[in-house]
């Protein structure tokens, strides 16, 4: 993934104290949008449009991999809906559309680069973490077998 240039906005919002009430809207929006963008497929495509920029959806479809169509044109209208990507249909025949982010797309893109960065950071410490995790539900499972 490409590192993508901090927003000052949220970068200045980060140094702010965490209010003590949180506006209900706000929340419920947040809730939302994680709900939709932690998902694998939209995750993969916004790392695909950063790339590569505008592509069309069969090329999207390649640069993601083992995604289905139908999945392919729920994610991408849900990321439309949102503001995140602009579809272009251009009128030619065959018809031609091609996906690009759109600014608001490009900066939850950046959000989400600092997720990246930190599994750089901390990629031993995880799997030394699933190592250890796997060896104790082998032993665990051991035990149970054994009766013990």
């Amino acid at each position: 993934m490409r590192r993508a240039l901090e927003d000052p906005r949220i970068e200045a919002r980060r140094r702010d104290p965490i209010p003590d009430e949180v506006d209900p809207a706000i929340e419920a929006l947040v809730h939302d949008i994680i709900g939709k963008v932690a998902d694998r497929w939209t995750m993969l495509l916004l790392e695909a449009l950063e790339e590569h920029g505008t592509m069309r959806f069969t090329q999207l479809g390649r640069a993601v991999g083992r995604i289905s169509q139908k999945m392919l044109t729920q994610t991408l209208r849900q990321m439309e809906e949102d503001g995140l990507v602009r579809r272009t249909v251009h009128p030619v025949i065959p018809p031609h559309v091609d996906y690009a982010l759109t600014p608001l797309g490009q900066s939850l893109s950046a959000a989400f680069c600092g997720v990246w960065i930190w599994v750089e950071a901390h990629h031993a410490e995880i799997l030394r973490a699933r190592e250890a995790f796997a060896a104790r539900a082998s032993a665990a499972g051991a035990k149970s077998v054994l009766g013990a």
